[in-house]
């Protein structure tokens, strides 16, 4: 019997894969004290961004992908 991947739970909850297999992650300074940030700055935050190249292998095997 062939031992299967276990997921990082940890990891699964900050990082998510899209339709096409690109791994994205949460902006940062978007948790609190979001009073004083104007809408613009908290609407691009909002977004997210893609993970680097140097760190998608490792993520992906976290992924259990």
């Amino acid at each position: 019997m062939k031992l299967k991947m276990k997921t990082n739970k940890s990891v699964a909850k900050r990082f998510r894969i899209t339709k096409n297999g690109k791994l994205l992650h949460e902006s940062a300074n978007r948790s609190h004290k979001n009073y004083h940030k104007s809408s613009s700055r908290k609407r691009r935050l909002d977004i997210g961004s893609e993970v680097s190249s140097a760190d998608k292998k490792r993520i992906r095997r976290a992924l259990g992908i």
